[in-house]
């Protein structure tokens, strides 16, 4: 389970931001219950985290800093070998000064089925791992797995350090397979450290990241193979169908060619009838989107993974975005704790009288771009908003902040001018 996400100096997100799914006073009734406690009360986790903002405000940049921490733990111990440096670093690029930066990126996370709290991150250059650590909190204390500074390597000391007993791996050896490119944690992982393979291995299950159009083909077949393959349709196949159905789409069920594998759905006829489409040729687009968002969906729902989208609203009409807003906050149909972090345009998941606002007042985020160009990520509780409030309302009116900076009529007019200037030449 994620608790926070902290980055920096990533893309347009140059100073230190934090996403936070910790629950806070504000709590609506979405957040759960955890083991952590603080100041002796449990501390709760939400479900889900809705950001908005401007077109350019750096929405999609923050789910990009996820798929790169992910990409990282994953890669960096083979596919980083191949040249010199971290070539897919992306700094800052309006201010030449963060070049000479490290990039940050650490979560906290709650893993096991005796829950633990670890906090794992590091800071990289263009040439190097800079820094990296992983602490552990059993029965809520901390303890320091390792601590990596390449600055005291340079200094003439040991860039590593495993301080007390928390860490019982063979370090030595570890260290020695460790490039300065080469995150630790996957080298550990990689040689088969069950300590850090606990935490490798969140990474490699969590952090699926859907981005409407560009991956639909991949994500219909995804789904497709969980209709079809043996191993896999009696745990899914029931589902996809039933999904299918209560989208109001008129599908009634799914049949599939043995021979050539094409699919075509049924639906409701007139006369209670029922009628074949091919689904390439036939369905609606909408059908394709919601068709291929149920493959990672579910399996995100199962694992008790975390759900990555971008734009929900390009893939969703509101109805049904607001009904998988809550498809992850419903515990019955959420048991095993799947998270849902998305960014969108859709102010009407903020609060139309229609939707009776899926969306927590402590779950939307909002994202504003600065005159320097930088991008600026914070939660709507900061403006204090009471449980009544129109919250969009309130974000349409720029009482939040994360809209752009325009006035009614000035497209148009700015159009109008330009055309009546050449018409004057």
């Amino acid at each position: 389970m994620l608790l926070r996400f902290r980055l920096a100096n990533h893309r347009s997100i140059r100073d230190e931001h934090e996403l936070s799914l910790i629950g806070t006073e504000f709590n609506d009734g979405a957040a759960r219950e955890t083991v952590l406690r603080n100041k002796g009360r449990p501390v709760a986790v939400l479900p889900v985290a809705g950001v908005f903002g401007a077109n350019g405000s750096g929405k999609s940049n923050l789910l990009s800093g996820f798929r790169f921490m992910r990409t990282a733990v994953r890669d960096s111990f083979a596919e980083w070998s191949k040249s010199p440096g971290v070539v897919p670093r992306e700094p800052f690029k309006l201010d030449p000064e963060c070049r000479n930066q490290s990039t940050l990126f650490e979560v906290d996370l709650l893993l096991g089925d005796t829950p633990v709290r670890y906090t794992y991150g590091f800071e990289l250059s263009d040439e190097r791992i800079e820094a990296e650590w992983l602490h552990a909190y059993p029965q809520g204390k901390r303890q320091v797995w390792f601590d990596r500074e390449a600055a005291r390597a340079d200094a003439g000391a040991a860039e590593f350090a495993f301080p007390g007993t928390g860490f019982r791996g063979r370090s030595t050896e570890l260290v020695e397979f460790t490039r300065p490119n080469a995150l630790f944690l996957t080298v550990g992982a990689m040689l088969n450290n069950l300590q850090l393979s606990a935490v490798h291995r969140w990474f490699n299950d969590n952090l699926w990241l859907v981005t409407p159009g560009a991956d639909i083909a991949s994500r219909t077949r995804w789904t497709q193979r969980l209709l079809t393959d043996p191993r896999e349709a009696p745990r899914y196949a029931e589902d996809i169908i039933g999904l299918l159905s209560v989208a109001d789409l008129g599908v009634t069920g799914a049949d599939i060619d043995q021979e050539s594998g094409e699919l075509r759905l049924r639906h409701r006829a007139m006369a209670d009838s029922e009628v074949t489409l091919d689904f390439l040729r036939e369905e609606s687009l909408g059908t394709h989107a919601w068709f291929a968002f149920l493959g990672p969906l579910l399996k995100v729902l199962d694992a008790g993974a975390v759900l990555l989208v971008d734009e929900l609203d390009s893939s969703l009409h509101p109805t049904l975005a607001a009904e998988v807003v809550r498809l992850f906050q419903d515990r019955d149909a959420n048991p095993n704790g799947a998270q849902l972090i998305f960014t969108t345009h859709d102010a009407t998941l903020l609060g139309s009288p229609v939707l009776d606002r899926p969306l927590d007042r402590e779950e939307i985020w909002i994202t504003a771009k600065q005159r320097s160009g930088e991008t600026e990520l914070y939660p709507l509780i900061d403006a204090k908003p009471r449980p009544d409030e129109n919250l969009e309302r309130g974000y349409l009116r720029g009482r939040y902040g994360g809209i752009p900076r325009l006035s009614p009529g000035r497209v148009p007019r700015e159009r109008s001018r330009r055309l009546a200037a050449k018409g004057s030449e």
